[in-house]
């Protein structure tokens, strides 16, 4: 057990080890937001179908599976937190003086991610109180959001969401924080790529395109949905109508 402490301890103490921590846990999180965008897309679809997809979420495997996902995930992105202030850290303890100049170089998105990953954790701080805890609001009063599906009631998680979106300073702050979230994520899948030694001269331009492809769309599902709560209301109105809510 000594000897795996001190592996451990000596794999976290290298530069490799934290990037290697960074990237996969960087993967992870790439992956859970494609799955969260294309399942929060849903909403365009009608209450009907939403909250089928959020009753099927909470209660997988009898309500555990949601709990399981949800401390898996703040695992992972404690994990890439941690790791990428240390590497960090390291970086900078380790850089000269005269080399702190070379950063003029550097794209806009690398020289800002500690500073927009730690306003996207402030941004998922404030999601999982805003929808997943309900705090300062009224989600969880019943009367308000309740909803029948197949003849049983369930949350109204989709009136939750129109409600939610539908206050102006919500939405930009949603807006600002996903355009800093694509930000991060332009320069982050390809670092995800490099260390893990699938980058190359002949690939770099299409890694490059990949990742702001992929950051695009990203930014322009997740934010579609604010945006178009608050531009065009009538079509939601009409979505609940259909359904007698």
């Amino acid at each position: 057990m000594n000897a795996l402490t001190r592996c451990l301890e000596t794999y976290w103490s290298s530069s490799i080890g934290k990037k290697l921590v960074v990237a996969i846990s960087g993967l992870f999180l790439v992956l859970f937001l494609a799955g969260h965008l294309i399942g929060n897309l849903v909403v365009f679809m009608g209450p009907e179908p939403f909250n089928a997809y959020a009753y099927f979420l909470h209660h997988m495997l009898h309500g555990v599976g949601i709990w399981l996902f949800r401390v898996g995930m703040l695992a992972i992105l404690a994990a890439h937190i941690i790791a990428t202030i240390a590497l960090t850290l390291q970086n900078r303890a380790a850089r000269k003086p005269y080399e702190c100049k070379t950063t003029i170089q550097a794209s806009f998105s690398s020289r800002t991610m500690i500073v927009s990953g730690l306003t996207i954790l402030a941004f998922f701080v404030y999601h999982i109180l805003h929808f997943t805890t309900r705090t300062g609001n009224d989600y969880n009063n019943p009367e308000l959001y309740k909803f029948i599906l197949d003849g049983k009631e369930v949350h109204n998680a989709w009136k939750m969401v129109i409600d939610g979106f539908s206050v102006w300073y919500v939405t930009l702050f949603y807006v600002i924080s996903m355009t800093l979230l694509c930000s991060h994520l332009s320069h982050g899948v390809q670092s995800i790529f490099q260390t893990l030694g699938l980058r190359s001269k002949k690939a770099e331009s299409l890694i490059k395109q990949i990742s702001i492809a992929y950051s695009l769309f990203i930014w322009l599902g997740f934010i579609s949905i604010p945006l178009v709560i608050n531009l065009f209301p009538k079509y939601f109105e009409s979505l609940a109508k259909a359904v007698g809510h």
